[in-house]
């Protein structure tokens, strides 16, 4: 989408292009005004999709510009940008055909909210609308990390889904050891440092492939670069990742914090990951608090049972009693398997795919691609040798 700026501001037009370039299709800033006058004196020849208004140092003689404005670009989309209330200035920039105001200084993600509005209105369609799905640890050792690196190589493998995993530990992230050896060239501290370049292909040199159809983000090998993440990285992160795979996965952790609440607000559903034992229970129970707290739906908040083994003295019907969410799915204790695994730094489903925690992958899978079971079907059965009678 090709845009005019009109502004003064120097950093303005370097925020709003940095922002505009991280975008799928990209915003092109192709031209810049100094204020409305000029741009009318100095019409584009190529009309813009995009106009927007810088109106900080507008004049009330100056207001009737914008409409000349809108006649000029007829086909444009309107954005202006106020630092102040200014009753009159929005009253005819309504009757202008503005329809996004956007306040300064800029708030990023208000900026990208307005431009979905605008690319959806324009017929601009992205690649992709990829889901994002968070693995969180109620307690440490619940083995999150496991079944959210697993899980991401088993939806590019089985469902045929171009998976990306975000490792968003701020320290000792380890993500990228359980499912590769490879050592990661760029971390997610390394991408936030370089924000500005972010795009789609940047984004995927930036990870370690396990298959073609899957890659981690690492977290940062120094826990001193972790403070390099801000929320608005992230929030710029998480939007190219949508844009360019089927889901984005992130292995949060056990910290609440700044950065990880920011991708929590953005996250389609959360996964909080337990075991069956009381004092995963009560550190769960705090866990959903904070998300009551927050406004989190829990309709949106599915809990995961690690480990599971029937006929224990605690059971999943407790298990919802006590904590009033869902559990939609339980993991096996496949010890065997997962250790092995997770030695050799090798997918579960690559190096053991008879087993009870490969068999328990795939049915995650199936239930999370809810539309693809029936095409993958045939794939699961070559994999796993189901017969006929256990369909």
């Amino acid at each position: 989408m090709k845009a005019l700026l009109i502004s003064r501001d120097s950093q303005l037009y370097a925020e709003i292009a940095s922002q505009g370039a991280a975008r799928v299709p990209p915003l092109n800033l192709g031209a810049v005004r100094a204020s409305m006058r000029e741009a009318l004196d100095r019409p584009e020849s190529d009309s813009p999709q995009l106009v927007i208004v810088d109106a900080t140092d507008t004049e009330p003689s100056e207001v009737a510009l914008l409409e000349r404005l809108g006649r000029q670009y007829p086909e444009a989309h309107l954005m202006l940008l106020t630092a102040q209330n200014q009753p009159e200035l929005l009253i005819r920039a309504m009757r202008a055909g503005v329809r996004e105001v956007l306040q300064l200084p800029l708030v990023h993600r208000a900026f990208h909210e307005s431009m979905d509005r605008i690319s959806t209105a324009a017929g601009v369609s992205s690649l992709r609308d990829g889901k994002v799905l968070a693995f969180i640890a109620c307690k440490g050792g619940s083995g999150a990390t496991f079944i959210s690196t697993n899980f991401g190589y088993a939806l590019a493998t089985l469902a045929a889904k171009k998976v990306l995993l975000i490792d968003l530990h701020g320290q000792f992230g380890d993500a990228a050891l359980y499912v590769s050896d490879q050592k990661p060239t760029m971390t997610l501290s390394d991408v936030c440092a370089q924000i500005a370049r972010i795009d789609g292909p940047f984004l995927e040199n930036c990870v370690v492939h396990v298959t073609p159809g899957f890659g981690v983000l690492a977290a940062a090998d120094d826990p001193a670069h972790a403070k390099e993440a801000k929320p608005e990285h992230i929030d710029t992160i998480l939007r190219v990742a949508r844009q360019h795979y089927d889901y984005v996965l992130l292995d949060v952790g056990r910290q609440i914090d700044a950065v990880s609440l920011r991708a929590l607000d953005v996250t389609d559903t959360i996964y909080p990951v337990l075991q069956l034992a009381l004092p995963d229970i009560r550190d769960a129970r705090r866990l959903l608090d904070i998300f009551r707290s927050l406004g989190y739906v829990l309709d949106n908040i599915r809990l995961i049972v690690n480990r599971y083994e029937k006929g224990g003295k605690l059971r999943l019907q407790d298990l919802h009693g006590a904590l009033g969410c869902e559990v939609v799915h339980t993991f096996p204790n496949d010890y065997v398997a997962v250790t092995d695994s997770v030695n050799q730094g090798v997918p579960v489903l690559q190096l053991s795919r008879s087993s009870a925690a490969a068999r328990s992958l795939a049915d995650m899978v199936e239930l999370v691609t809810t539309r693809r079971v029936q095409e993958s079907k045939g794939l699961f059965d070559r994999l796993f040798g189901r017969g006929e009678s256990e369909d």
